[in-house]
């Protein structure tokens, strides 16, 4: 029986048949799947780029509305035929190339230089900030210097020293300002767990800290005579301290009491919730932690007495410190000696060790 069609022909048609249904359960199942995922993301609203949202209007745009609808998409036909049409217009918009009115912005290298002398110099006003730009070549007005301030929030001169940035104060104060935390540890004892408190005093040039004391209860009487000992004239920790950082822990207002009433170090309290502004203090205790108390269990508070003893001699001595240069706090003598063989010595059961020459 004769064809109505060649044979290549059928065999075409055929194929184009079997690219169909494959090409159909493909689409039948990204449908299902989209189905799926608006279903789990039915309460959240899906944030594009503007990246994704042009590819999806350039096709979107490509199947028309009866289409999209078919679909089934995240997004309605609306939305993307929206997304082209914004799309089409930023193309004729022309509105950046248009000559703007009015004066030139000032060059940011110039915002930059007057906010900058402005935060190392508190006592500078427009006309000191003005003539310190001239100097480098910067030539701009008063005014200028002023709006620039004023768009930055910064205050003119005479209000901007009572609110020294925290930069500049510990640069000051540096070689007498002293920091105060406490930090807790459990410690077993025949009633069970029993918190422990440790109150830790740092020097912040040298990183030198003591351990002031440890308690069950900070109380008022514990801490006046903890502050009694840390500001004793004659070998107190704190004797040359002008100022002392803490935070707005209760436990600490017996402290600051004494010190506005018995000594000349002043009190520096935290804003609440900031951490990061007693950075050096917080530092100690992470690597206190991390490299003794972590890796121990007290049975004892003469043991965690013993521990952080040995523990502060090891920071002291034998630790390098990468915010000294990496340098060693209280070196000896034989530190950098090439003679004499290496040995190392160990605390708490090896968990601390240190490398040095044999004397």
């Amino acid at each position: 029986m004769n064809s109505l069609f060649p044979p290549w022909q059928l065999l075409l048609l055929c194929l184009a048949g079997w690219v169909n249904r494959e090409q159909q359960a493909a689409i039948d199942y990204l449908r299902t799947e989209n189905t799926v995922l608006r279903e789990h993301l039915a309460k959240k609203r899906i944030l594009l780029t503007d990246d994704q949202r042009l590819r999806l209007a350039v096709k979107g745009k490509i199947l028309g509305r009866k289409l999209l609808e078919q679909v089934g998409t995240l997004f309605t036909p609306d939305t993307i035929l929206r997304w082209h049409r914004q799309l089409v217009a930023r193309k004729w918009d022309y509105s950046d190339l248009k000559n703007k009115v009015g004066r030139p912005r000032i060059r940011q290298v110039i915002v930059d230089l007057i906010l900058r002398f402005a935060h190392e110099n508190t006592n500078w006003g427009c006309d000191r900030i003005q003539g310190a730009l001239a100097n480098v070549g910067y030539h701009i007005s008063d005014t200028t210097v002023e709006n620039v301030l004023k768009q930055h929030g910064i205050e003119p001169a005479p209000n901007r020293k009572t609110s020294l940035c925290w930069s500049t104060f510990l640069k000051a104060h540096w070689e007498t300002l002293f920091a105060t935390d406490f930090t807790t540890v459990e410690v077993w004892t025949p009633r069970g767990l029993v918190t422990h408190y440790i109150m830790v005093v740092m020097e912040l040039k040298s990183r030198r800290v003591e351990i002031a004391g440890i308690t069950t209860n900070p109380h008022a009487t514990w801490m006046r005579n903890i502050t009694k000992e840390l500001t004793n004239d004659i070998d107190g920790f704190m004797k040359d301290a002008s100022h002392l950082i803490m935070d707005r822990d209760t436990s600490f207002i017996t402290l600051r009491e004494f010190l506005d009433t018995k000594t000349e170090t002043e009190a520096v309290l935290l804003p609440p919730r900031s951490p990061n502004l007693n950075s050096f203090q917080e530092r100690f205790f992470r690597s206190l932690k991390s490299e003794c108390l972590d890796r121990m269990i007290f049975f004892s508070p003469r043991q965690l007495r013993r521990a952080l003893k040995e523990y502060v001699t090891h920071y002291h001595t034998e630790r390098n410190h990468q915010g000294l240069d990496n340098q060693l706090i209280e070196p000896d003598d034989s530190v950098g000696s090439v003679a004499g063989k290496i040995e190392c010595s160990e605390r708490l059961g090896g968990m601390l060790k240190y490398y040095h020459r044999a004397a």
